[in-house]
């Protein structure tokens, strides 16, 4: 094998050459990493497709977010995170937009990597240094892994769980070797870790909250705060990494300030007083309604509904299946018969939405129709343990005519829960053997849910159920999440376009009873589990769509959530000062390639 210096050197003659790639050594050299196939952008590319390279920098843009903040160390279970934090950080990669899994260089001048990605060894680039001056090095990069790996959130235990060695082969150059298995996207989830500043954190404790403002090496440092109420990003302006082609036209902003608010409505009534820019409107109630207003009229407020392609992921209300209550299927199915998304559709939300019905809606890797021979073969050796229903039938939530009538939904929802062992007693409904009443809470940690959250709990009511509907603040709300404190939960599970490792952190058994993962249902099913190994393993894109859907099919069948509802464009709506590139990839907004626009501000007499 070659010395690590000469492995570099190589490295770098092979990207100024404007070679896709080319062997040093066992592995091949590579400016990205794509998770099938091969990246969009060359080794020599100017910059992405979405931005405007030479756009504007300068100006002061207003945000806002929801809850508090206690903490800047966004890595541990422990406080509730600042928003906007990952300014101030460089990943050692960076994804692109328009690609479904692309990775390409940032701290990372180039990456080495053997067909059957057994291991990685990423090269820092000479230049990447820390707002302090000091090189950002091959230790840095060593103390952040083994630190979140020890203190982080379990999702990044699940990440790095078949990482089986980290090894430094110079100051600037790291090698992760991987444990022995199939599992072509580790390269890239290593690939998106944010480095931290091991000079830096020698000296403080990363297990623990703090509200001094930490070190970085991205684009913004923090330059002011109040502790759970707003902080303020400035940029750079000697940013190491600004004239790289990846980071070309982004981060235009001079100042970014984030205002917190308690409450949504009081959030909204500020936006629409100009106290913040720009927002992304969840409520298809206030998308209709809100917005009538003069400066919409007259330019100077914009509202836009802008497609995108991404994978709408599941929300909806979850189950907490280590309770007895919900451990019967047929239960969970029941109750989703109580469930009449499409009156809450005409009279709450204007008919904005569509019914979710996939764990991976708006894609490709939605399981529809009936199973295909690839599928089969996938499913077939679990037949005797999955529900039958997975080989024969599409899966469909139920539906209603939304008027609100739903007798006949309810009879086949009696039928369930009787068949499961329950009965009516005194118009309530009784397990058959121990007398208890099914009753059970609904946590909601928004408001806005309980419009629709008490209509369904009504509905449940003529079952003989007593579903009480519970709102709480965000930190209690969290709180809850962690320790699995909670019968039913609004919940949700956002995707990409292509799915890996953190379907373990959702789904996988070892999952279930950490506190502070995804897996919130609490499923602990073999078959899931071998699924989720089996789609991290996919060799091809055709491969992982087949066995993404196979997944798929298990999770609708089981019934483990009542599926609400999606939208497949970002609803945004912003003070007229921007300007933004023409193109809109198919990841969606990209904020970050906006800028101030100075006519503009002029022109509608805006702050900026």
């Amino acid at each position: 094998m070659l010395s690590w210096p000469l492995r570099f050197a190589v490295a770098v003659l092979i990207l100024a050459s404007g070679a896709l790639e080319a062997w040093a050594g066992d592995g091949v050299v590579r400016h990205a990493i794509a998770m099938h196939g091969t990246p969009k952008y060359p080794p020599n590319f100017d910059h992405f497709d979405y931005v405007v390279p030479d756009a504007p920098k300068g100006g002061i843009v207003k945000l806002a977010s929801t809850g508090g903040f206690d903490s800047f160390n966004g890595f541990i279970v422990k406080g509730e995170t600042v928003p906007g934090i990952g300014y101030i950080y460089d990943t050692l990669t960076e994804a692109s937009a328009d690609e479904a899994f692309t990775r390409y260089g940032l701290l990372a001048e180039t990456m080495e990597m053997p067909e059957d990605r057994s291991w990685i060894v990423f090269n820092l680039r000479p230049e990447a240094r820390w707002h302090d001056g000091e090189p950002v090095t091959a230790d840095d990069v060593i103390f952040t892994f083994e630190s979140l790996r020890k203190y982080g959130t379990p999702q990044f235990r699940f990440y790095y769980a078949s990482v089986d060695k980290v090894e430094k082969l110079g100051p600037k150059s790291v090698k992760f070797t991987f444990k022995p298995g199939e599992n072509r996207e580790l390269p890239l989830i290593v690939g998106e870790m944010t480095i931290l500043p091991k000079h830096y954190w020698d000296k403080r404790d990363v297990s623990k909250t703090t509200l001094e403002p930490p070190l970085g090496s991205g684009p913004y440092r923090i330059k002011n705060f109040e502790p759970g109420r707003w902080v303020v990003y400035e940029r750079v302006k000697d940013y190491w990494a600004k004239d790289l082609p990846l980071k070309k036209g982004f981060h235009n902003f001079d100042e970014i300030q984030v205002d917190l608010y308690r409450d949504l409505s009081v959030q909204l009534e500020a936006f629409k007083a100009g106290a913040f820019d720009f927002r992304l409107e969840n409520s298809a109630k206030q998308w209709a309604t809100a917005y009538d207003l003069p400066a919409v009229h007259d330019g100077r407020l914009i509202k836009e509904l802008l497609p995108h392609q991404r994978p709408q992921g599941m929300q909806g209300y979850a189950f907490n299946i280590r309770n007895d209550l919900f451990k019967d299927p047929r239960v969970r199915h029941a109750l989703a018969y109580a469930f009449d998304f499409e009156r809450s559709n005409e009279l709450l939300f204007y008919g904005q939405y569509t019914r979710s019905r996939s764990y991976f809606d708006n894609s490709e890797l939605a399981a529809t129709g009936l199973p295909s021979q690839g599928e089969l073969e996938i499913l077939n050796p679990f037949r005797s343990r999955v529900p039958p229903e997975v080989f024969d039938k599409e899966y469909n939530p139920p539906k209603t005519d939304g008027t609100g009538r739903i007798r006949s939904n309810l009879k086949i929802a009696v039928d369930l829960l009787k068949a499961a062992g329950w009965t009516y007693e005194d118009m309530r409904l009784v397990n058959a053997e121990t007398k208890q009443p099914f009753r059970f809470e609904i946590l909601l940690v928004s408001p806005d849910f309980e419009r629709i959250t008490l209509p369904f709990a009504k509905n449940l009511s003529r079952l003989g159920i007593e579903a009480s509907v519970r709102t709480v603040d965000v930190p209690q709300y969290i709180k809850r999440l962690e320790t699995f404190d909670f019968d039913v939960v609004v919940f949700s599970w956002g995707q990409s376009a292509s799915p890996g490792n953190e379907q373990r952190d959702f789904w996988g058994s070892t999952a279930a009873e950490q506190p502070g993962t995804r897996n919130v249902v609490g499923i602990e099913d073999p078959v899931i589990d071998d699924l989720i190994e089996k789609l991290i393993a996919a060799p091809d894109r055709e491969n992982l769509v087949t066995r993404v859907r196979a997944l798929d099919r298990v999770l609708q069948w089981s019934h483990y959530v009542i599926p609400h509802w999606h939208i497949s464009a970002d609803r945004i709506a912003y003070w007229n000062k921007f300007g933004r590139p023409p193109e809109t990839p198919m990841q969606g907004v990209q904020f970050d390639t906006w800028w101030v626009d100075r006519q503009k501000i002029e022109k509608f007499g805006l702050k900026g």
